[in-house]
């Protein structure tokens, strides 16, 4: 078992990562077995938001096997997920998930010139029509709390009930673990391929 993750740069707030990674000799067993589970699963490592919630190792369990069932188990096309992820991250401004996910959109099709519009504020051009719904239902639920009918009923004719079940809880699965990264001041990977948020 190896739990150790690359440093990176503190990317929230200053003094440093808060909640790092309890060294492996002072783990308490419970602690040991969700590192295992977590390299043994689909992420095969301790990073992110598993960092910090490696305190709570009962509650990491939980939020990992959400984020799994969402991530690698969703129905929505990886675009529209991927873009809802970027959203959210640029909402709270978290560096650590904008970094992990603004690749995954790319390879996902999302445009390059769109994200960067996302990251600096404005409004993306050029997304396919199920992705550009994505983002609005996004940028309307972190913003108002809610959508209207119009955004509604879009979304559920693109997507289904269940895909908007699972579009809303997946803006809300990566706010929560944005915050979490936020507050325990999580650092993130270094790379020279994205752009940080401003």
């Amino acid at each position: 078992m190896n739990p150790t993750r690359t440093p990176a740069p503190i990317a929230q707030g200053s003094g440093g990562e808060r909640l790092p990674l309890p060294p492996l000799a002072a783990m308490t067993e419970a602690q040991r077995a969700a590192t295992q589970a977590l390299i043994d699963g689909p992420r095969k490592a301790v990073y992110g938001p598993f960092v910090p919630l490696m305190q709570v190792p009962a509650l990491l369990e939980r939020v990992a096997a959400l984020g799994e069932a969402l991530r690698f188990g969703g129905q929505l096309p990886a675009a529209v997920r991927e873009l809802a992820t970027c959203v959210a991250a640029r909402h709270v401004g978290n560096q650590f998930e904008w970094v992990m996910h603004v690749p995954l959109a790319q390879a996902a099709g999302v445009p390059p010139a769109a994200l960067e519009a996302i990251r600096t504020g404005g409004a993306p051009q050029g997304l396919a029509p199920d992705a550009q719904l994505a983002h609005d239902f996004a940028r309307e639920l972190l913003a108002t709390h809610d959508v209207d009918d119009a955004c509604y009923q879009q979304a559920i004719a693109a997507f289904g009930e269940a895909g908007v079940v699972e579009l809303t809880t997946l803006v809300g699965y990566f706010v929560m673990v944005s915050w979490v990264m936020n507050v325990a001041r999580t650092p993130s990977r270094p790379t020279a391929e994205v752009l940080p948020l401003p």
